[in-house]
């Protein structure tokens, strides 16, 4: 018998397209390895573990997807799976493309559709379609050899990249036509433009393979599969000029050993403290899977997000005044002009950039559900006021965060130069709430009183602060209505936060109003600055409310 023939290029390079490293390996002048994977966790691991190369199993991928290896699985399946491995691994894959998936129109499609996924090379064994796992049954039938001849043509017309590889694998041995008729087909699919053969054998021991090779004397490159035959050394496939050996099927086999025994151990204890510290911890998953990789990338192409702006939407109340309007739908989701208000409010927000937006909902949660937006829930809605809602999503109390009323529309100046006001925490108020459009409401629930009242002239860089906000300022001390319309910078987000906190501790918070928050903080001491506004904005209470805000818009 002649030395296996070393037929790898000499201009060797770390950049070789994959299927030029399988063909290296097919020309190897020495044993080469590869291992089954059927999914992309163990491609991963597989190249991981160092191998070289990875055989793409039918019977792994079946198995995977709890079906049988009888093309149960379409191949348009399988080609999703695969280009998983091939995104998961750097490897070359080879894949064992069962008959074919069809006659030649089948084949040329598939060696097309592997080729753009970045897989190495196709497997076509020489039985017919559809398939049976070759260790099922006795006396399977085999293809025409011309036919089979026909599919490697077809394939080697197809495919693109020179150095795809085709295996032409010879059932004749599993269906008991012995090594002669295997020789015979070998140097048909060999003429035919084979890349290789893959001889395969379900004897315990591994003599007819050996056979085979001596006979065949290396004409082109032998696969071999030594499932059945696992007892017999390594270095006997290397005596006897075996290119390329495949360890097929057992990292499916022992995953399912694994999840086998792991499932009937929790299920009859009850418990993972026997389980746990034998496998795998979460890290290494993510580590696997490059979650470190993906940080990296976040950090160099997404903006910094230390000072992004957050905003908080208080929408838990029903709005009882609106009557049967709101009996299926919060007063926030009621429709204006073709969209609900909650919306209308939405697109303000992102209009000045602000993408993270939180939603606090209470009555009907469940129609409150635009896209886009956080959810967080306040189910004691009806026993709560704003500032408990708003510490429902105090984890968004954070940064830069502005703070509004769910029934309140307004201009999108007001946000801008609310935006560009200085100060820990600001208030929007309507200096002229007597005169636009809200003066014949009977009721003003946020008046407040300022350190300096608005003026003719008023410029927006004078100092204004919070003096008193809430229902019982003196009417002649009132110096305008607060439009439900706050923002805390970072530092004013940790105030408001801790306040919540401490409030909450105290028993104080869920009764509380955001008026009574806002109390609060100046009491201990913080400062709150204010912004004039002159009209522009309107909340909506009742029915008469509703229409403003149609014409409003």
């Amino acid at each position: 018998m002649s030395a296996k023939p070393n037929l790898a290029p000499s201009n060797e390079s770390p950049a070789l397209r994959r299927t030029t490293l399988l063909k290296n390996m097919l020309h190897s002048s020495e044993l080469e390895f590869i291992m089954e994977a059927h999914n992309g966790i163990s491609a991963k691991i597989v190249e991981e573990a160092g191998f070289k190369g990875i055989w793409a199993s039918g019977l792994s991928i079946s198995a995977a997807l709890g079906v049988r290896d009888n093309n149960e699985a379409s191949w348009t399946q399988v080609l999703e799976v695969l280009e998983f491995m091939a995104d998961a691994s750097s490897l070359p894959i080879l894949v064992d493309g069962d008959t074919g998936y069809g006659n030649f129109n089948n084949m040329r499609r598939a060696v097309k559709k592997l080729e753009q996924r970045g897989i190495a090379g196709i497997c076509i064994e020489d039985k017919l379609f559809p398939k049976t796992n070759s260790f099922l049954g006795d006396g399977q039938p085999l293809a025409d050899i011309d036919e089979h001849c026909g599919k490697i043509k077809a394939g080697k017309d197809t495919q693109t990249d020179p150095d795809f590889c085709i295996v032409a694998r010879l059932e004749a041995m599993i269906s008991g036509w012995g090594v002669e008729e295997a020789l015979r087909r070998a140097e048909a699919y060999h003429n035919a433009g084979a890349d290789a053969v893959l001889i395969h054998s379900k004897e315990s021991t591994a003599d007819e393979i050996f056979e085979f090779c001596k006979e065949w004397d290396n004409k082109c490159p032998v696969v071999i599969v030594p499932t059945k035959y696992y007892k017999t050394p390594t270095d006997d496939f290397r005596k006897h000029g075996v290119s390329l050996s495949i360890w097929a099927n057992h990292n499916i086999r022992a995953s399912m050993t694994a999840m086998r025994e792991i499932s009937q151990t929790i299920q009859r204890e009850e418990t993972l403290l026997n389980v746990d510290p034998g496998i795998i911890k979460v890290k290494e998953i993510f580590d696997i899977t490059g979650n470190e990789e993906l940080e990296e990338a976040e950090r160099r192409y997404l903006p910094d997000t230390k000072d992004e702006t957050h905003a908080i939407v208080l929408a838990a109340s029903r709005g009882k005044e609106l009557g049967a309007l709101t009996e299926d739908r919060p007063k926030t989701m009621l429709d204006l002009r073709g969209r609900p208000l909650l919306g209308r409010l939405a697109s303000v927000f992102r209009d000045e950039g602000i993408r993270d937006i939180t939603v606090v909902r209470g009555y009907k949660k469940e129609t409150v559900n635009l896209p886009s937006l956080n959810l967080v829930d306040n189910d004691v809605y009806a026993k709560t006021g704003e500032a408990a809602s708003l510490a429902c999503a105090s984890e968004k109390v954070q940064g830069t965060c502005v703070v509004a009323y769910g029934d309140t529309l307004f201009r999108h100046y007001i946000l801008d130069r609310l935006m560009g006001t200085d100060g820990d925490i600001v208030l929007a108020v309507d200096a002229l709430w007597q005169e636009h459009n809200n003066a014949d409401r009977k009721q003003h629930r946020d008046l407040a009183a300022c350190s300096k009242p608005f003026s003719p002239g008023f410029t927006d860089d004078e100092l204004v602060e919070l003096a008193a906000i809430g229902d019982g300022i003196e009417a002649d001390k009132v110096s305008g209505e607060w439009l439900g319309l706050a923002k805390f910078s970072p530092k004013g987000s940790d105030i408001v936060r801790d306040k919540m906190a401490a409030m909450g501790k105290a028993g104080e918070l869920q009764k509380s109003g955001m008026s009574d928050l806002f109390q609060a903080l100046m009491a201990d001491g913080h400062k709150i600055s204010v912004l004039y506004i002159t009209g522009h904005w309107l909340d909506v209470n009742d029915e008469h409310d509703l229409q403003k805000a149609r014409d409003f818009l």
